[in-house]
């Protein structure tokens, strides 16, 4: 299982819940905002140092990220 996935969703998810940026995630934890990028669109891994600066500007648990991505149901017909 690729976590990479359900890690770019989870913060793209939550950093627009928050109202901020890229840019503004990136300067407020310290990280290069290419790479801030590179991690919502799943193209790179994350290290644990970023995953804990992350979970400290945007205010939830570190596991938050990690958590699978909830499926869509299937409308019926009717």
């Amino acid at each position: 299982m690729d976590i990479r996935q359900p890690f770019a969703a989870n913060l793209r998810r939550i950093r627009h819940e928050r109202g901020l940026s890229q840019e503004q995630l990136a300067h407020d934890s310290d990280v290069d905002r290419a790479h801030v990028s590179k991690l919502e669109r799943g193209v790179a891994y994350v290290g644990l140092e970023i995953i804990g600066k992350f979970a400290a500007v945007l205010d939830v648990p570190p596991d938050t990220f990690l958590k699978p991505l909830a499926r869509k149901s299937a409308k019926k017909c009717t």
